[in-house]
């Protein structure tokens, strides 16, 4: 996990340092520039990317530390280690760079294709050519721009807009090469796959061993590591397995620690004390009020580069409660993001009719890439963590889209739930009023839901609000407009609303 900053044509080099500056918060403990032949390139890490303990590497990560070929890259493989064993990679520090590096020599533009359990954004040269590429939900942020002949790219789109108002946001599932043309490597299904099984003990077995070998492949507690603990099933889950796996390696007397954060005592912050108790972790939380949340809306805005309601008043939550879990001495934070996506969470998934359930579970994954992703890159990265979201790999996301909806969506006498068989597969291992706890989102769970759109009806006028909906139809609400101008105020273009994803509702 990291940030970067590439030049590919007649690169201005002060115009890279000037853009590098302004993502220091996705890498600040080692960075490093190179210059070759028609490329700039500059990549920064966290300390829990090894970066620091390795004395003499030089950044950009290149083949054999030394060759023409290197690479910048941000994301996270789930068989990293797999496939480095397949392609004869040597393991250790900076495994996945030097793999894709691998890759790219043998299988050149087509190689983001063998990459089907990973996140990731990057960009590889020898200073004469170049391939971009960004993962097929788009989980990993990438965007570029054009200048005088040369084509820029940053992982945030404030770094762009210290170059040119002129900012595009890199396709997911997409490859870009040196002749510019953008080019589909992957793709979400448009039909249901075929139904693996329909047996419901099996989709037990199989979601909880893939779960759990998404959970050993991306985390090994080598730097010091916590929990997003809402109380849902997602974060519930994702702690249980942390916790076990902290308690195998440090012994049973140790506890992983645990963060919630709520308005007041919220529902989340009453249901992760019950998980945390069940768990035995070394629970911490935030309780914030208003006043709290409009203090820091203009820096959350800034970092998530979205105006979206939804995705502001989540962020805002996640912002907080990650930066205090900074302050605790954590480096790696473990999320349950993705869970609502891979297994219908969503509530108006519930008001379909199942012939209508896979084709909107894919239209809730195509909003990640500008939505709801930003909240676990941008609301952690800016606080120099390291996050990591095991329900979000490859193997699972097929192995969940051939799951029939009924047993995603089930219908239990007069009502629906969402996510039945995930909740099937872990009802052992939790209380029993968390895994049937009724979906709420984030920002509902939390508190800030219900306090921040009553409190923008106030603050803004009726008569103000129509007149600035005539200018921006894009905004929705008076809450969307109020954080519609400070996304102004921050990148004052039009090309960067552009890039904004807005949710299916309010």
């Amino acid at each position: 996990m990291g940030g970067f900053v590439v030049a590919f044509g007649s690169p201005d080099r002060s115009a890279v340092e000037t853009m590098f500056k302004t993502i220091k918060h996705r890498g600040p403990h080692a960075d490093g520039t190179i210059e070759h032949n028609q490329v700039i390139m500059a990549q920064n890490y966290l300390r829990a990317d090894g970066a620091v303990s390795q004395n003499g590497q030089k950044y950009p990560l290149s083949e054999n530390n030394g060759g023409a070929l290197r690479i910048c890259y941000d994301g996270q493989m789930g068989n990293g280690m797999e496939l480095a064993r397949t392609n004869g990679t040597d393991g250790g520090p900076f495994t996945e760079e030097r793999l894709l590096l691998d890759l790219y020599k043998k299988q050149g533009s087509t190689m983001p294709r063998s990459l089907n359990d990973a996140i990731f954004s990057f960009v590889i040269s020898d200073g004469k050519d170049f391939l971009a590429a960004r993962d097929l939900l788009g989980i990993k942020t990438l965007f570029y721009t054009r200048r005088n002949g040369t084509i820029y790219f940053a992982s945030e789109l404030k770094s762009i807009l210290q170059l040119s108002d002129e900012v595009y946001e890199f396709p997911a599932g997409h490859t870009m090469d040196t002749s510019g043309k953008l080019t589909p490597f992957a793709e979400l299904p448009t039909s249901p796959p075929e139904e693996m099984h329909t047996d419901v003990e099996k989709m037990m077995v199989d979601i909880r061993d893939i779960i759990s070998r998404s959970f050993h492949n991306r985390i090994d507690f080598s730097a010091p590591t916590g929990s997003l603990l809402s109380g849902g099933i997602d974060s519930s889950v994702i702690a249980s397995l942390a916790s076990r796996t902290y308690k195998e390696r440090f012994g049973k007397d140790a506890r992983l620690k645990t963060f919630a954060l709520g308005v007041g005592e919220s529902n989340d912050i009453l249901n992760a004390r019950i998980v945390a108790k069940h768990l035995d972790t070394d629970h911490h939380e935030v309780i914030i009020g208003l006043d709290q949340i409009l203090e820091v809306l203009p820096d959350v805005i800034y970092y998530l580069e979205s105006f979206d309601p939804s995705l502001v008043r989540s962020s805002v939550s996640n912002y907080l409660i990650s930066r205090y879990a900074k302050e605790q001495g954590i480096e790696v934070l473990l999320s349950g993001e993705g869970g609502d996506e891979i297994f219908c969470g969503y509530s108006f998934l519930k008001e379909l009719p199942m012939e209508e359930i896979f084709k909107n579970q894919i239209n809730c994954l195509g909003y990640l890439h500008n939505n709801a992703s930003l909240r676990l890159d941008r609301m952690n990265m800016c606080n120099s963590l390291r996050v990591v979201a095991p329900l979000i790999s490859g193997e699972l996301l097929d192995y969940a889209l051939s799951i029939p909806p009924e047993h995603k969506v089930k219908s239990e006498e007069d009502k629906k739930v969402e996510k039945w068989i995930f909740r099937k597969a872990f009802e052992k291992d939790l209380p029993e009023s968390v895994v049937w706890r009724l979906k709420q989102e984030f920002s509902q769970g939390s508190g800030s839901a219900d306090i921040l759109p009553a409190y923008f009806e106030n603050v803004i006028s009726d008569e103000d609000f129509e007149a600035e909906r005539e200018k921006y139809p894009i905004v929705r609400s008076k809450e969307e407009l109020f954080y519609f101008r400070i996304f102004k105020e921050h990148f004052n273009a039009s090309k960067a609303a552009e890039t904004v994803g807005q949710w299916v509702s309010l």
